[in-house]
Formats: C-alpha cells, structure tokens, sequence
C-alpha cells in the first residue's frame, strides 16, 4: 500500500456505457447513456500496483480511484470508514461461524447515502452546477441536504408523503426544498425529472448520473483492506435502486485490474428486497411485473418499483453466482427487534430486512452455516 499527499489526482480515464461500450467525456457534464438508456460507469487507467491511497480519515482515502479531478472541490463531511463487526449473540444462535456486519450507521446523516452524495455534490460543484433535484424514498434527501448546504449549492428533494418524519425534518434542518408527492420513488422520479429539464437542475436521481455510484463503491475497497486475508464467501446488500451492490461489485473488479484480488475470492452477491417491491427477484424468477404491481414497504429504501440499473444489478447477481431473496415487512419487524434485543443496536429496516435473508437462505441450504457471512447495514434505527 501506497500512501498519497492530498493533491493525488484521479485516475479516471472516461465514462462508458455499459451495453454498447460508446464512451462519454469525463471532462463535460454527463447524466446517463443515451445511446442504450442505462447508467454510465466510471473507467479509470489502472496498472498492477500496490494499493494507492490518502493519510485521510474518511472514504476519500480512495481518491486516486474516484472521479473528481481537484481536491479544492472534495465535499466531505467524514463519511467511510465504517467498521465491520460481529454479532456474537445471533450468530451462535443460529450456527453461524463467521458472521460479519459492515455498518454503516455512522456516516454523516445517518446512513451510507453520505458516500454517494459526497462525491456526486464534489463533482457538481467541480462541474459549476449550482442546483441539484433528488428523488428520494428517505435517506438519500437528508444526505444531499447536508452536503448541498457544505457546498453552498441548492438542493431540491422529493419524497413520497408517507416517509416518516425524521427524514423530512432532516431535509428542512439542512435548508433544502422539501416537495412531497403522493405514491412511490417513481412518482418523485417523474417530478425530478421536470424539475430538470425546466430548470436546468442536475438530477442525482439513483444510477442517473454517474458519481453515486463511485461514491458507493469506497464500501468495497474497505472490506478489502479490512477482510484482505479473509474475504466472505457472501455478501447481502439491501437492494431497491442497487447502487451499493453494484458499486461493491464495481470495486472488486477494480482491486482485481490492479492485481489485488483474485476473480476466484470474490464473493457471491445476494440482493435482498421487499416481498412487496421485488422487480428485481421477479425479473430473475421470470416473473412479468410493471411498477403498478408493487407497494411501499418498512423499508423505505427497498420500496423501488423500478430500478434505472435493473440491468447491472442483474449482471452483479449473475457474475456472482449469487442470489435474490425477499422478506416479508412482518419478517423485517423480527428482525429489527431480535437485533436490537440480542446485539443492542437499532438497526435500519433495510438491514434488518438482510438479516431475515440470511436466516431464509440458510434455512434453503443455500448459504451454510460454515462460510464467511458479511451483511450490510446502511443505516441507523429511526422512528416508524
């Protein structure tokens, strides 16, 4: 491992569409890819070399890996860095062997949406974008709201009516504009998406511009430097727009180009989803569905009938080897209150709902009790 003053720059070489290979410049403002309609992906020059990194405390240590080119544009409020850890109790009740947690509950605003937000508002303010929309079933509102306002930009989110409170009062505590709308994400997406194309507003709607994703990603380069030895043979991820997964994933296949990572050690990839919002499991089971099929859930970030990157979550899965799996709101009850009375933590629904997973795929012989079990919990406890 290689250590890097503050002024490393990046190594992005461009942004290419995934489908059909057509490239777009990293240097001009981008939002998707055109020519296929799916999610850009960042492209860097990478070389078999040690890993190369920041003496800083937060996930812009992977900053020769990530998409802003001036480090006086880098908006951080100390968002990475998260610790994986155990849980004792659960897991010697259930047989498990090694099972891990990355947790996320830390970050800025609660939840792992900092990572994404950070890096997408850097690059706006890199970009000279002075207004950002987002569509947002929670968490994501109240982390471009605190960023947006480090920045000096403004912010507008869209969030259905029937979020809790304390995602709302998080939004209007940092000054953005606050809309709600009645129905899903996808009634907030159409709203944003208006907002773009009368105002000029940059969209970070979920996979619709390229940086969240990059921002995402850092998850994966800390679990390797914390698990290099080690890696888990599984990793469940709370999956509704998936740019976590992908982003892991995209990580991985990163470390690999560098020489770091074996193809072999990668893990397989299960996304977990709401058994009431499940187009990604339907899509895998060969189950026709549209958006109108599917209702909220507890777990807000799970409650998305329409992923921009259904394709590469898709792919990731595949790729892995890995799985989808659902669960119940009732499951994700259980599984907030087994945690928080066995493990003294309040857990997110999302998180709660990819222990329940677990539990359900190793009841199917899927996952063993035996093998190394990493699980990701994007959040804090909140109100419901």
């Amino acid at each position: 491992m290689t250590t890097l003053p503050l002024s490393q720059l990046s190594l992005l070489r461009k942004l290419q569409c995934p489908s059909c290979g057509k490239n777009y410049s990293p240097r001009l403002l981008q939002t998707f890819a055109t020519c296929c309609n799916q999610p850009l992906v960042a492209e860097y020059a990478l070389a078999s070399e040690p890993l190369v990194v920041e003496d800083t405390g937060s996930m812009w240590r992977y900053a020769h890996y990530l998409p802003l080119f001036d480090v006086k544009n880098r908006v951080t409020l100390g968002e990475g860095l998260t610790p994986i850890v155990e849980w004792p109790t659960l897991a010697n009740r259930y047989g498990l062997r090694h099972l891990l947690i990355k947790d996320e509950s830390g970050n800025p605003t609660g939840s792992f949406k900092a990572r994404g937000l950070s890096m997408a508002v850097s690059k706006a303010l890199e970009l000279g974008i002075e207004e950002l929309v987002i569509p947002t079933a929670g968490n994501a509102g109240g982390a471009l709201s605190a960023y947006a306002r480090a920045a000096g930009l403004h912010a507008t989110v869209i969030m259905p009516k029937d979020t809790p409170e304390h995602f709302k009062e998080t939004c209007e505590k940092y000054g953005a504009n606050l809309i709600q709308v009645s129905g899903m994400i996808n009634a907030c997406g159409r709203i944003a998406s208006e907002i773009q194309a009368k105002r000029g507003a940059f969209n970070l709607a979920t996979m619709k511009e390229p940086y969240r994703l990059e921002g995402k990603k850092t998850m994966g380069y800390e679990i390797f430097e914390q698990l290099t030895d080690q890696l888990p043979d599984v990793i469940l991820y709370p999956t509704g727009g998936g740019t976590g997964l992908i982003g892991i994933w995209k990580a991985f296949q990163e470390l690999a180009q560098m020489g770091l990572l074996s193809p072999e050690k990668f893990p397989r990839m299960v996304a977990v989803q709401a058994e009431g919002c499940a187009p990604i499991a339907d899509r895998i089971r060969g189950v026709q569905s549209s958006p109108e099929d599917y209702t909220m859930s507890i777990a807000y970030g799970l409650s998305v009938p329409q992923a921009f990157a259904a394709d590469l979550i898709v792919r990731v899965i595949r790729e892995s080897d890995g799985e989808v799996v659902t669960v119940s709101d009732r499951e994700i009850i259980k599984g907030i209150n087994e945690i928080g009375l066995s493990e003294n933590l309040s857990i997110c629904p999302e998180g709660a709902a990819v222990w329940e997973g677990l539990k359900k795929l190793i009841s199917e012989n899927k996952i063993q009790p035996s093998e190394r079990v990493l699980l990701l919990n994007t959040g804090a406890g909140y109100p419901m």
